[in-house]
């Protein structure tokens, strides 16, 4: 018999009245992304610590979602807090053409952590920003105008982000007129190469890859851009040997390599970065999230050498008026150097390995509509399905209202049982605070079992 967590917490003094305020404001005037605004009722957070946050009427939930998967120190550290609020009675704010030392700090930390010669910063106010910027520097490095990226992947919400984009948030805005063409990525689960190993899913996936550079034209492609291990799209780790291909396919035909590191990067995936398990090093890569914990927006975009010479006499034609604000970048020293001195990326590594993969998998064991678990460090994907041996999804493809009752019944045991979970399509991703303490995890297990024994009625 499985042992069934308690229902959610109530902590703290709870406060209806406040509650039911910020809920008023909200609906009034708050304009909510990705949401149609009549359908949405967001929860009143009344506030967090650490791996938990709460709500006005006292009850408190284990955040399995780290936000967006952006705070990878917890929430309200005190030292980052602190960092803020000194910076901000020091140096509050300054125009970005200036030297100013949290923003050289930031930027020398995370050169000493960026992989190869990524050695200079250039900062923006956030992922999609820096996917943006690092697109227009591959173009102008190169002279051509095409960018390769993956089905199955997110890289922002901005024009020429959304147009990379390669799941459904993109159909909207894109207009075919981006200068963006979509390839398959290597996910062996459900394989488009019909291959039945990782070592036929690389070679096929490289091959698929290569084909489609040439049948569009090396000489008109100025840039791949894969997220080292994707995220919100299903975190399909990449199998051995794919990204060295991708960058030995990049060196032969003059191609610009991007990696995407926004939500992989920063310890998420028990290393700095993503690329470190791979040893692979791109020409430019972005940042954003987990570089401060999101207690400040900062992203950014690393450049290699070459790169950065191309603008060594020729400007640069682009920048921001926030880039490297003095708040973002102290709180990203201040998050750098905590990550550091409390062995935050080797807690991540260790339980990953030691308490959430054999814990995922034992509750795959119990549930049958547990299709596949995926993932490393803190960073993991649960893919819920109606039947193992087909494979059929949960729900379809992108679903909305009655065709996706099943997930909606499953976040809303979890909910139920204490535990915030991060749900997309058919999966539920596991990507609590780094921070987070093996207690903590079993606890968030237990909610999840309960909660997969919901979706366990929709299989069949």
């Amino acid at each position: 018999m499985t042992a069934q967590p308690s229902p959610v917490s109530r902590t703290h003094q709870p406060n209806p009245e406040a509650g039911a305020a910020v809920k008023a404001a909200d609906r009034a005037h708050v304009f909510h992304s990705w949401s149609a605004q009549d359908l949405i009722d967001p929860l009143a957070v009344a506030g967090a610590e650490g791996s938990y946050f709460w709500d006005y009427d006292g009850n408190r939930y284990l955040d399995f979602t780290s936000g967006l998967v952006f705070t990878n120190i917890g929430y309200q550290h005190p030292e980052v807090v602190a960092a803020i609020q000194e910076q901000a009675a020091t140096l509050a704010t300054f125009a970005p053409a200036f030297a100013v030392e949290a923003r050289s700090e930031a930027a020398r930390l995370i050169a000493e952590r960026t992989p190869g010669d990524l050695d200079k910063i250039f900062f923006t106010n956030g992922g999609a920003d820096a996917v943006e910027h690092a697109v227009r520097m591959a173009r102008l490095h190169t002279g051509r105008p095409k960018v390769l990226s993956a089905y199955r992947s997110y890289h922002g919400g901005s024009q020429q982000a959304v147009n990379i984009t390669g799941d459904p948030r993109r159909w909207a805005s894109d207009t075919a007129s981006a200068g963006v063409v979509h390839f398959w990525a290597p996910f062996l689960y459900r394989s488009r190469f019909y291959a039945e190993t990782e070592e036929q899913e690389c070679a096929r996936a490289l091959e698929h890859l290569e084909t489609t550079i040439a049948f569009e034209g090396p000489g008109t492609v100025a840039a791949v851009i894969l997220e080292s291990i994707p995220g919100t799209a299903g975190i399909m780790v990449p199998p051995p040997g794919y990204l060295a291909g991708v960058r030995e396919l990049c060196d032969k035909y003059g191609i610009v390599f991007i990696l995407d590191e926004v939500m992989a990067g920063f310890g998420r995936t028990g290393e700095w970065f993503a690329a470190d398990h791979f040893g692979v090093v791109p020409d430019l890569m972005t940042f954003a999230k987990g570089v401060n914990s999101g207690y400040v927006p900062l992203g950014g975009v690393a450049i290699s050498g070459k790169i950065a010479q191309t603008f060594g006499k020729r400007p640069y034609p682009g920048g921001l008026t926030y880039s490297g604000h003095p708040l973002a970048c102290a709180a990203a020293v201040a998050t750098i150097n905590v990550m550091a001195e409390e062995g935050i990326v080797d807690n991540a590594r260790r339980l990953g390995a030691e308490v959430v993969e054999p814990g995922l998998r034992a509750l795959a064991e119990r549930h049958p509509s547990v299709g596949d678990v995926r993932g490393t460090g803190m960073f993991w994907a649960v893919e819920l399905v109606k039947n193992r041996e087909t494979r059929e999804p949960l729900v379809p493809y992108n679903a909305t209202g009655e065709a996706n009752a099943p997930m909606a019944a499953f976040a809303a045991a979890a909910k139920a049982h204490g535990l915030w979970p991060f749900v997309n399509m058919n999966r539920t991703h596991v990507v609590p605070p780094l921070t987070i303490t093996e207690a903590e995890l079993k606890e968030g297990f237990q909610a999840l079992d309960a909660a997969l024994s919901v979706a366990d009625e929709y299989t069949a």
